[in-house]
């Protein structure tokens, strides 16, 4: 079944550079922030399900999911949100941990996002091992299942995972939680080298960028840059909904800046 990103990622290469996603919680914002995100030059938005326990996240994503969470956010906001998102003419993946979706019920769950316009899910705590359910349903509705790989990843593990995944795989630049950095990962690469070596599916780097320099940087060897903590500590640092849209068409103006900056031969 091909897969609904990879449009996406086949115009990107046709440009010759990379692919931009933006990150952001359903809930913390209205969607006219993520169109504006849109409008200045992401390519792909992941709609954050909020959840209580974001193992992985830094307190940056930690402090917008509480908020999120404080004004009552459903899974029904957020797929919402992911229409919203799929009105602007770009795919919407939805990233979440696993548990939500076990509580929503999986078949439900994947029949709801497709009917969303969603594109696929992004489940960072979701292991092979117990993600039968999910690529079955995955599969049926046609949405994308993406995984993450580490650079703790054994090159076993990483064929595995990378077996697995359509759309992309998400490789994260680094160990530990989420959060913009003031350098970008000297394990990416060989990372993004390890997981080419077996599979030809785009692999995009997250965790950490929230700069041009190293959007351009993480775009010279990765096929997506992905982006969270720095759109989400944008949103919470505006005083309204409207400087909220503001900032984050700011940031991915300068993003999508550095992202087709670096041209590929």
């Amino acid at each position: 079944m091909t897969s609904r990103l990879a449009g996406t990622f086949a115009a990107a290469a046709a440009d010759r550079r990379g692919t931009l996603v933006g990150y952001l919680p359903a809930g913390l914002t209205p969607a006219a922030t993520f169109a504006a995100m849109v409008e200045a030059g992401v390519d792909v938005v992941e709609v954050g399900l909020p959840y209580s326990d974001p193992v992985i996240d830094g307190p940056v994503i930690q402090q917008a999911v509480d908020r999120a969470l404080a004004a009552g956010t459903t899974p029904a906001d957020v797929l919402r949100t992911v229409e919203a998102v799929t009105r602007t003419g770009v795919p919407a993946v939805v990233m979440t941990y696993w548990n939500p979706i076990e509580q929503y019920g999986v078949d439900r769950f994947a029949a709801d996002l497709a009917a969303a316009g969603g594109a696929g899910m992004i489940t960072p705590d979701l292991t092979p091992e117990e993600a039968g359910p999910w690529l079955e349903a995955a599969d049926k509705q046609g949405l994308d299942p993406i995984f993450l790989v580490a650079p703790s990843s054994t090159d076993e593990r990483v064929a595995r995972i990378s077996s697995l995944c359509r759309g992309f795989v998400y490789a994260t630049s680094v160990m530990g939680v989420t959060g913009a950095r003031a350098q970008t990962s000297a394990a990416a690469p060989g990372l993004v080298a390890r997981v080419r070596r077996v599979t030809d599916l785009p692999v995009g780097v997250g965790l950490g960028v929230s700069n041009a320099d190293q959007a351009a940087e993480v775009a010279g060897y990765a096929d997506a840059v992905i982006v969270g903590s720095a759109f989400v500590r944008a949103v919470l640092e505006a005083g309204s909904d409207a400087a909220a849209a503001r900032a984050a068409g700011t940031l991915a103006a300068e993003l999508a800046g550095g992202v087709r900056r670096r041209v590929r031969a």
